[in-house]
């Protein structure tokens, strides 16, 4: 095939010479993805993080390819020449079955991205299994088992999904790049000439050895500070607690909802499928919720123009040994005409930056292994203690959302955002006396 280019924001060219890799591009499944927003809420909070989908799935092909290439030169006694097509048509549709605002739709409506994908993937009505099926009648299959990490050769495996994979790191630069912070800028052209493949999975050379340490630093950065920031959580608050609203009321206003928002009747009547699951994306969303703004309930049309019009919630941290105190709050909101069960959340982000290989996880994590100059085979943490003091800890908060208009208004705490934080710690809410 004559080549193609995509002019990248990140990657600058990502040339594309495989003709399947272009007829996927083409097919309606993976142009729906340039509707769906990357940073799902983050935007409201980064407002130049408004890329696609369809531009990571990119760029995770892009480097997938610069990393086959490599192997497929410097290492073909090791890695499978035979393997290369897989492991970058993986890399592109990895994501292809990510929905609309998909994460908080996914908890409300009980979906799973990647279950859709492998859906997406080998069911014969899609354009996707279609191109797939001119490389031969079982590629469907085994793009889906690398997706769903049952694929025999590891090494494949590992490039997608890992701890130092190029998706994680596709989405570090791009997101840090359209955010506008410098907190997910690694160097990707060191680590990519470092990278090799062993007989079940993938490491790095040991001259190597800061390149990755920096990248998972960087990678913990832009955890802590762009995608656990709390007005971005509060965005997905606004957005949860609709959906939650949208779904008690449709038992009794079925014909308002088939009117305002038909593709969603589907899920409320837990019916839906695959071409249900398709039709929708952020744009039909956000149309949907403009439409509500406009309801005769109140909660709902409230609910909608706050999102919309970025309304956010304001929040404040607890620890779990307060956890039962957050009732007190909930009746102060309700006390003023809140209803707490739309107008509160509690919210948690952690996030495990590193850790070693546990098989008795519920996740077990594939370590990261790190070429000695001996050619001994070592996990990163025993190597860096800038690794090990990241390995197998824990970090973010917990959050409490509730309306900005309860801070400094003087109805109900009178308070600033320290002192109600104080508050929390010491117990002393009482709704009672105020």
């Amino acid at each position: 095939m004559r080549e193609k280019i995509f002019r990248d924001s990140v990657h600058n060219d990502i040339v594309i010479t495989e003709r399947v890799i272009y007829e996927l591009i083409n097919t309606k499944e993976f142009q729906r993805l340039r509707r769906i927003k990357q940073l799902g809420t983050t935007g409201y909070t980064f407002h130049g993080g408004e890329h696609s989908r369809f531009s990571h799935c990119l760029g995770v092909y892009d480097i997938t390819r610069r990393i086959v290439q490599r192997f497929n030169t410097t290492y073909p006694h090791i890695w499978k020449s035979e393997d290369s097509l897989l492991a970058m048509t993986a890399a592109l549709l990895h994501d292809i079955g990510h929905g609309a605002y998909s994460h908080t739709f996914e908890r409300l409506f009980d979906t799973d991205h990647e279950q859709v994908t492998r859906q997406i993937i080998t069911s014969p009505e899609t354009d996707i299994h279609q191109v797939l099926c001119k490389v031969s009648l079982d590629f469907p299959e085994k793009v889906a088992s690398v997706i769903g990490h049952t694929y025999p050769n590891k090494q494949v495996e590992e490039l997608i999904s890992s701890q130092i994979d190029a998706d994680r790191m596709d989405y570090l630069l791009r997101d840090s790049y359209f955010t506008g912070v410098s907190y997910g800028q690694f160097d990707l052209t060191r680590i990519l000439s470092i990278i090799q493949p062993l007989k079940n999975g993938i490491a790095f050379a040991h001259s190597g050895l800061h390149a990755v340490e920096d990248y998972l630093i960087r990678r913990y950065q832009m955890y802590m500070q762009v995608y656990f920031h709390p007005a971005s959580r509060a965005m997905e608050v606004l957005l949860q607690n609709l959906f939650k609203r949208a779904k008690v009321l449709y038992p009794e206003h079925k014909d308002y909802f088939r009117m305002t928002s038909p593709n969603l009747i589907p899920f409320f009547e837990r019916r839906y499928d695959l071409n249900d699951y398709l039709r929708l994306d952020d744009g039909v969303m956000n149309a949907y919720f403009q439409l509500w703004m406009t309801s005769s309930d109140k909660i709902l049309a409230d609910l909608a123009s706050r999102f919309i019009n970025r309304k956010v919630f304001k929040s404040v941290t607890f620890d779990e040994e307060h956890k039962d105190r957050l009732d007190d709050l909930r009746e102060c909101l309700t006390a003023v005409g809140f209803d707490a069960d739309y107008y509160s959340a509690v919210h948690y982000n952690f996030d495990l930056p590193y850790d070693i290989y546990r098989p008795t996880a519920k996740k077990p994590r594939t370590e990261i292994s790190i070429i000695e100059k001996n050619g001994a085979i070592a996990e990163l943490s025993t190597l860096s203690p800038l690794v090990s003091s990241l390995t197998g800890s824990t970090h973010g908060d917990r959050r409490f959302y509730f309306p900005k208009e309860m801070l400094n208004t003087g109805d109900l705490f009178n308070l600033d955002k320290q002192a109600f934080q104080q508050q929390i710690k010491n117990g002393h809410f009482n709704p009672k006396d105020r």
